[in-house]
C-alpha cells in the first residue's frame, strides 16, 4: 500500500466550500438563472459602485503589466482616510488573505491558535494550514465571542499561545461587542500573543456602535486590524481586503506575502470604492431596511433569530438537526440560495445574506410555504 502524500494536517484539512452559484443551482434544478435569488454569502445587493467599475476599466487598458505589487496608491488613500502611516498597511487577495497571512507570520506546528466557536470558517483552516493547535472557546449564551474565557485560554496555554482571532460583527452569528470589552481584551492579552481584530463586516454598524479601532492599532504593536471591500463596497468578485499593524508586524506579513497578490484591476476598484461615500451609505440604509423586513417575517413566523450587526441574519429554522439541510433543500428547489451552516456546529439554523426589498420578499414568500407545508 502506497504512502499518502502530503502533510498529515493538511490532509486533515476540510476545504471551504462557499455559497453555491447561481448557475450551478440552475443546472442542478432545471431552473431560469435570471430568476434566481441569491442570498447566500454576504455579497452587496446593490453590486459593484460605478465608480469602481469605471476605474476598473480604466486600468484595463493596462493589463499587460504586472500591478503595482506595494499598491502605492491604494495604500495612500487608506493611509489619508485611517491616519497611518503606509508601512503599516498590508493589502490582501481578500481579508482572509490578512487571517491567512497573520497565522502563517506567527504560528507553526504545536503552538496554539485561540477562536470562539461558530466564528468564520477560516480561523480553523488558517490555524491548520500551519499545523497549529486550535482552541474553539465556547461562546456566549447568543452565540458571541466571550472575550473572559479567550483571555482564559490564552493564559492555560501559555508560552503555546501565538494569535487569537475575534471578529466584530461576528459572521455567521451577527453577535456585537462593545468597545469597552474589545479594550479591556486587548489590554490583557500578553504582548507576545497576537490579536487579528476581523472587521469584515464593519462598515454595517449603526453610528451608535462604530468605535476607533486605529487607535487600537496605534496603542497594541501585538494588534492587526482585518478589514474586507468584499461586503460594504460590493468588490467580491475582485477579491480584496486590507490589514492595518505597526511597522513589526507588517513587516512580518509582506516577507511571506505573495508577490502582486492583488491584481490592477482591484487596486482601481477598491480606490474609487473607499472614497464613494454614497454609495457605502445607499447600502448601509438598505441593509438597515432589509434587516427589518426579514426579521419582522421571522416574527411572524415565529422563528428564532439572532440580531446581527452584519448584512445578514441567523435564524433557527427547526429543532431537529436535519431542519437546515431540509429547510434550505426546499429553498433551492425554488430558486432561493441561503447559507446551511451545520458546517459551524449550527445545524437547525440558516444564514440569510440581506438583499434587495424584492430578493428578500421572493425568500420570504418561498419560506412561508415550505413551513406551511411542513
Amino acid at each position: 500500500m502506497s504512502t499518502p502524500l502530503g502533510l498529515k494536517h493538511i490532509q486533515a484539512i476540510a476545504p471551504y466550500v462557499g455559497g453555491r452559484p447561481i448557475s450551478e443551482v440552475a443546472r442542478e434544478y432545471g431552473l431560469d438563472e435570471s430568476k434566481i435569488v441569491k442570498l447566500a454569502s454576504n455579497e452587496n445587493p446593490l453590486g459593484m459602485p460605478k465608480s469602481a467599475q469605471e476605474a476598473m476599466l480604466r486600468a484595463a487598458s493596462d493589463l499587460g503589466r504586472y500591478p503595482d505589487s506595494n499598491g502605492f496608491e491604494l495604500k495612500k488613500v487608506l493611509s489619508d482616510r485611517l491616519g497611518v502611516p503606509a508601512d503599516w498597511i498590508t493589502l490582501g487577495n481578500g481579508s482572509n488573505d490578512i487571517l491567512e497571512l497573520a497565522a502563517r507570520a506567527v504560528a507553526q506546528a504545536g503552538d496554539e491558535i485561540i477562536f470562539s466557536k461558530h466564528a468564520f470558517a477560516v480561523y480553523p483552516l488558517a490555524t491548520q494550514v500551519v499545523g497549529a493547535v486550535a482552541v474553539e472557546v465556547a461562546p456566549t449564551p447568543q452565540f458571541g465571542h466571550d472575550l473572559p474565557v479567550m483571555l482564559e485560554a490564552i493564559k492555560q496555554a501559555g508560552n503555546k499561545a501565538k494569535l487569537v482571532f475575534v471578529a466584530n460583527p461576528n459572521n455567521p452569528t451577527g453577535s456585537y461587542l462593545e468597545p469597552k470589552e474589545i479594550e479591556a481584551f486587548l489590554s490583557q492579552v500578553p504582548s507576545n500573543v497576537v490579536v487579528v481584530l476581523d472587521e469584515a463586516y464593519n462598515e454595517y454598524l449603526t453610528p451608535e456602535q462604530r468605535y476607533d479601532a486605529i487607535a487600537w492599532v496605534k496603542r497594541y504593536p501585538n494588534m492587526i486590524l482585518s478589514r474586507s471591500f468584499s461586503k460594504a463596497y460590493g468588490l467580491a468578485g475582485l477579491r480584496i481586503g486590507y490589514g492595518v499593524a505597526q511597522p513589526g508586524l507588517t513587516d512580518l506579513l509582506n516577507r511571506i506575502r505573495q508577490p502582486f497578490n492583488v491584481n490592477s484591476l482591484a487596486q482601481a476598484a477598491a480606490i474609487a470604492a473607499f472614497q464613494d461615500d454614497a454609495f457605502l451609505q445607499a447600502g448601509y440604509e438598505l441593509n438597515q431596511a432589509g434587516y427589518i423586513q426579514l426579521t419582522d417575517a421571522f416574527k411572524e413566523l415565529g422563528l428564532r433569530f439572532l440580531p446581527s450587526s452584519g448584512n445578514f441574519v441567523l435564524v433557527k429554522v427547526g429543532d431537529d438537526s436535519g431542519a437546515g439541510a431540509r429547510i434550505n433543500l426546499e429553498l433551492l428547489k425554488r430558486g432561493i440560495i441561503v447559507r446551511p451552516v451545520g458546517n459551524y456546529g449550527l445545524p437547525e439554523w440558516l444564514r440569510i445574506s440581506i438583499g434587495l426589498p424584492e430578493e428578500n420578499d421572493a425568500f420570504i414568500h418561498a419560506l412561508r410555504e415550505i413551513l406551511k407545508s411542513a
